[in-house]
């Protein structure tokens, strides 16, 4: 019985930590596509070294979650939708995760 106390509770630990790592992608995606519309639209100084360092850091994380997605879309003519793409999957699997494998694990 003990066993399995503890094999939930570390099913627990599993799943809130996948859910925090999915929050995380959520908001590196945000801040990204708000970073990448003001660079566009020059509201920010993009000489400027920290805000340089910024934006080059958000790309690096976020590149490989869209270049997959970018290769199935068609191109929209400078408008980016991996993006949306991306957090829509990120849903789906929060989603799943949290209805589906989450009551199933935990008894």
């Amino acid at each position: 019985m003990s066993g399995d106390k503890e094999l939930e509770t570390g099913m627990i630990a599993v799943i809130g930590t996948l859910n925090f790592i999915i929050n995380i992608a959520w908001f590196l995606i945000i801040a990204s596509a708000i970073f990448s519309w003001l660079y566009a639209f020059n509201v920010i100084n993009v000489n400027n070294q920290a805000i340089n360092m910024i934006g080059r850091s958000l790309y690096q994380l976020t590149e490989p979650l869209y270049r997959p997605i970018r290769r199935f879309l068609p191109d929209m003519g400078g408008v980016d939708l991996s993006p949306l793409v991306v957090l829509v999957i990120l849903y789906f699997i929060q989603l799943f995760l949290n209805t589906t494998i989450a009551p199933a694990l935990i008894r």
